[in-house]
């Protein structure tokens, strides 16, 4: 194992009642609860040069990142799907908060050098992110209805659909003045939002979406930025083997956002129509075209994004 550090590494398997913890220097497990003030005496017994690393785990962990930034201790909020496969490739098949918490250690001793440190969220984007997911989940409840109104017994419950789906109407359209509202409010989060909407295909609702879904737009190359927003065909290449290209990867919530952007895109952007046109007449598939076409408008959208950012910045100094 490459401890380049040669640093502690704490291990936080964190559920929604208790935490289980690893030391990687002196091997003791403990069991903690997720509550603030037993935090908070857990964080203040850390050593300073010690790595907190934990998994997302749906906002249970927001308290552990909290405090151990608070007290100066550098924390990593790692990918579970890559942690679960470090430990697999460890030998290690059983699963318990145990292992689990060992094997965040373990990680953290081996890619410490690599990870990139946790920083609080501006508590801005954290509201916008929390409203844009919930407006998703609400227009899918929406649209999931709406086929049970399409199904051969759906009379039967038209009566009883109607009033929800208007409902449903009714609060995604307060939940779209709630984020406007906060974006006017927000400089840094009108300035993305604006340079997104200056490009033809993004709309408000599509630029809110991708400036809470990808907040580092603008901070990011191109390769990085179409990876991140699963756009990026990944090579499947084995000796004389050259398989299909697939996206893999990446954050795929914001691809349904991304495919609405570019299909408008290909109709009213003439540099992307001719772009999409041109892979099509060149025999590549429909939807191939489409997601490269998804890719370029990301690209386009993170350099926009830095531009105006730097822009931002020259006039402030």
């Amino acid at each position: 194992m490459n401890d380049t550090n040669n640093m502690p590494v704490i291990g936080c398997d964190v559920g929604k009642n208790s935490i289980v913890t690893f030391d990687s220097r002196s091997g003791r497990i403990r069991e903690i609860a997720n509550r603030p003030d037993a935090i908070a005496t857990f964080v203040a017994e850390l050593p300073d040069d010690c790595l907190v690393v934990c998994e997302a785990t749906g906002g249970w962990e927001a308290a552990l990142l909290a405090a151990s930034v608070e007290a100066g201790i550098a924390a990593h909020r790692a990918d579970a799907r890559k942690v679960k496969a470090f430990i697999r490739s460890l030998g290690r098949i059983a699963k318990t908060d145990r292992i689990d918490a060992e094997g965040l250690a373990r990680y953290g001793q081996e890619r410490g050098d690599r990870l990139v440190r946790w920083q609080p969220a501006d508590p801005a984007l954290l509201d916008l992110q929390s409203m844009v997911r919930l407006r998703r989940d609400l227009v899918a409840q929406r649209a999931a209805h709406k086929q049970r109104l399409t199904a051969p017994a759906g009379a039967a419950i038209h009566v009883h659909l109607d009033p929800l789906l208007r409902q449903f109407d009714c609060s995604i359209a307060e939940l779209d003045d709630a984020i406007a509202a906060l974006v006017a409010r927000i400089d840094s989060l009108r300035l993305r939002v604006d340079t997104i909407t200056a490009i033809k295909g993004c709309g408000p609702v599509v630029a809110a979406c991708l400036v809470a879904l990808m907040p580092e737009l603008g901070t990011l190359d191109r390769k990085a930025c179409a990876a991140l927003a699963a756009t990026a065909p990944h090579p499947h290449q084995s000796g004389m083997r050259d398989g299909y290209r697939r996206v893999r990867g990446g954050r795929y919530e914001v691809r349904p956002i991304l495919f609405i952007a570019a299909l408008s895109a290909c109709r009213y952007d003439p540099q992307l129509h001719a772009f999409y046109k041109r892979l099509v007449d060149n025999g590549k598939k429909k939807i191939v075209a489409v997601n490269a076409v998804m890719r370029k408008l990301i690209v386009i959208i993170n350099a926009r994004i830095r531009d105006a950012l730097f822009a931002q910045n020259q006039q402030l100094s």
